[in-house]
């Protein structure tokens, strides 16, 4: 599996072209055609931070929440549910550490800042 097509796996039913996601990859340190590596949390940490940036393009664009009008969800309600994701994947993001500060045995390393 590539980048590209986890990238689609985590951001299924948004419609952006491919030229559109490997920009959004390339802006995160990730090509669309390598190998995606599910044992790196780095990988994982990319590929949410492209998922990010894509919903985050979403809630910056104000002709795009008119067309996601529909009897089921209204626009606020579809604003709410999309910032709540937004949030979600920050934390997921922030509490995901790099691969650089997991050792061998699993234990991560941590600063911790005292006055």
């Amino acid at each position: 599996m590539t980048n590209l097509e986890r990238l689609k796996m985590e951001i299924s039913d948004i419609s952006y072209t491919d030229e559109q996601l490997i920009v959004f990859l390339l802006e995160n340190n990730l090509v669309a055609g390598e190998e995606y590596d599910p044992t790196s949390n780095t990988n994982k940490k990319n590929i949410l931070k492209t998922a990010l940036a894509i919903l985050e393009a979403i809630a910056n664009n104000p002709q795009l929440m008119k067309s996601y009008k529909s009897e089921d969800i209204s626009v606020l309600e579809f604003s709410q549910n999309l910032q709540n994701r937004i949030d979600q994947l920050e934390r997921k993001i922030r509490l995901l550490p790099d691969d650089d500060n997991i050792y061998q045995d699993g234990a991560s390393f941590v600063y911790i800042f005292n006055e």
